[in-house]
């Protein structure tokens, strides 16, 4: 398994880049996951749902399934987060996982910037960034490629995820 992280401000593109970066992979015969750290409380789960009524009842963890799709939420309840290894531990192997977020760990990254943001460029600054998708031209000289080139964008993706375990 190889992973790769697309990291930048919020507004930059990252969701919108992945939901054309992952099919363009998929039709080139490449297996994709993701993950995705959030910033803030979030429910994958509904009031009124049976699971929802299980988590709240103090359920550790709460497996739902059906003949489409599962899923397994875990309730830290006062746990420190696991930290992004732990968390790529839970995944079944794919050749590629594209980390949405964790801009401030290790693993190799794709550095996603638009100049609308007004936000400063992460990198020279964090050395994982190895690669920056732009709509404007990234100061130093990592490679970079358009933040509409989905065809370059996916070729410095492969190029530079690194094979995990870290």
């Amino acid at each position: 398994m190889r992973v790769i992280g697309l990291a930048g401000w919020s507004g930059a593109g990252k969701t919108t880049l992945l939901a054309a970066l992952i099919p363009w992979l998929n039709a080139k015969g490449i297996t994709v996951s993701t993950v995705k750290h959030a910033h803030h409380d979030f429910d994958v789960d509904h009031p009124g749902k049976d699971s929802h009524t299980h988590r709240l009842a103090g359920a550790g963890q709460v497996l739902v399934s059906s003949s489409l799709r599962w899923a397994l939420m875990t309730e830290l309840r006062g746990t420190p987060e696991p930290a992004l290894p732990a968390l790529l531990a839970h995944l079944d192997p794919v050749d590629l996982v594209i980390v949405e977020g964790f801009k401030r760990d290790a693993h190799p990254k794709v550095e996603v910037h638009r100049a609308a943001n007004a936000k400063p460029w992460l990198h020279p600054e964090d050395p994982a960034i190895r690669a920056v998708a732009a709509d404007s031209r990234p100061p130093g000289c990592l490679p970079h490629a358009a933040l509409d080139d989905i065809p370059a964008i996916g070729a410095l993706v492969l190029e530079h995820a690194a094979a995990w375990p870290g």
